[in-house]
């Protein structure tokens, strides 16, 4: 049980390191918070017009998700590395260091899929990929890929993955609150949109 908790708490804390805020700080960008949705994660670093900085964003948000799972399960075994993935997910979404104000975790999501069970995450990431091709709304690719993410957890993975999957979609989809509302509005902004601040 000890050991459970520990990895947990280590995917939390990994988790919780908020590299979106970080990087735009150390580009002289402000504070990312200030800019667009005022979420920490990639897509909002896009909307500052610097794609590498996005694209680092994007890596080290999945990153952090995959290697707190990685660590995990090498440590501790397949329970310990769900426990450390949902710890990454709730450090990313409520990082002690920012008041619990934190990004959505949609990357951090990616990151942990691939990790626990890589042909759930790539499945993931493969229906982000078309729907934001042919949609152009990160919050709908988010929202779509990982609702889906339960069945193919399931299936791949069994309870244990199908679980994550679940604990993660419902996570992303609260996150995603004021993006739902956009989305039947027809209000969502695509991806690229300029640095006007959004609610």
């Amino acid at each position: 049980m000890l050991t459970l908790v520990l990895a947990a708490l280590l995917g939390y804390l990994l988790g919780s390191i908020p590299f979106g805020l970080v990087l735009t700080r150390m580009a002289g960008l402000g504070d990312i918070r200030q800019i667009g949705s005022g979420n920490i994660g990639a897509t909002n670093v896009l909307r500052t017009g610097n794609k590498p900085l996005a694209l680092a964003t994007l890596l080290l948000d999945s990153g952090k998700g995959a290697i707190a799972a990685l660590l995990a399960l090498w440590w501790a075994g397949p329970e310990a590395a769900v426990l450390a993935a949902g710890g990454a997910m709730l450090g990313h979404s409520f990082p002690v260091w920012l008041g619990f104000k934190g990004g959505k975790g949609v990357a951090t999501a990616l990151g942990v899929l691939l990790a626990v069970s890589w042909p759930v995450g790539l499945l993931a990431c493969l229906t982000w990929i078309v729907m934001a091709a042919l949609f152009r709304i990160s919050s709908l690719s988010a929202l779509t890929a990982l609702g889906l993410s339960p069945l193919t957890g399931w299936y791949f993975g069994g309870p244990l993955v199908g679980g994550l999957c679940l604990f993660i979609a419902v996570l992303v989809f609260i996150r995603h609150e004021t993006n739902i509302r956009r989305l039947l509005k027809g209000e969502e902004p695509k991806i690229g949109a300029g640095k006007k601040k959004a609610a």
